[in-house]
């Protein structure tokens, strides 16, 4: 059931990206001129990177003006870069944080290996146990840098590999993971709130978080 939900709130969301698919090869002042239009729509759209790694300095300024933040991503790897450096440092302080990421203790037939299998056919050192290591580190090192902040949660998901989403109170940088390139080479969606897309990210997560299992941390 879960698997379905999941289903469809991310068909909704890929019918939403394909408003930006045209323009992905498009100069600067199209995706000005989209980004004008979509706000009047309804749609909430902001900007549009090309690459996820190239929002991580504007990512850094809206998690520092969060009220609670939300993260479901497929490995965890900004988790432990600058951007999200002054949530554990206590520098920044959400009233909440949560985060999801794969359950690398599932092997035979998980969403993590599917999406291992995937990666690996234009990256071969991305064998399973890679990148269930990957995952466990990045567990690890969450489960350390949250001892001494309140209102974190640390959850696992074995669910359709299919995007990363970092959502706070005022936006989300919305990611939809392709089977020929790693995440951080994807197109990544800045949207605001109140808007369509906003509210199809936070769907991505709630129904996540709803089927995941709680991650006890010290």
């Amino acid at each position: 059931m879960a698997e379905f939900l999941f289903g469809i709130v991310s068909s909704l969301a890929a019918s939403a990206i394909v408003l930006t698919l045209g323009l992905l090869r498009g100069s600067r002042p199209l995706w000005w001129l989209m980004a004008v239009t979509t706000r009047y729509t309804g749609l909430g759209l902001g900007r549009v990177y090309r690459r996820q790694s190239a929002a991580e300095r504007h990512l850094a300024h809206d998690l520092h003006r969060a009220r609670w933040v939300k993260v479901l991503a497929g490995r965890g790897n900004v988790l432990t870069r600058e951007a999200f450096a002054p949530l554990w440092s206590g520098e920044s302080a959400p009233e909440s944080i949560q985060v999801l990421l794969p359950d690398p203790r599932t092997v035979d037939g998980s969403w993590l290996d599917r999406r291992s299998h995937d990666v690996s056919r234009f990256d071969p050192v991305y064998t399973p146990e890679l990148l269930r290591r990957q995952v466990r580190t990045n567990l690890d090192y969450l489960e350390q840098a949250s001892r001494n902040r309140r209102g974190f949660e640390l959850r696992k998901f074995n669910l359709p590999n299919t995007c990363r989403v970092i959502a706070t109170d005022r936006v989300a940088y919305l990611t939809f993971y392709s089977s020929s390139a790693h995440g951080r080479n994807s197109p990544c969606l800045y949207v605001r709130a109140p808007g369509l897309l906003y509210s199809v990210a936070l769907q991505q997560f709630d129904v996540a978080w709803t089927s995941s299992s709680p991650t006890p941390t010290t």
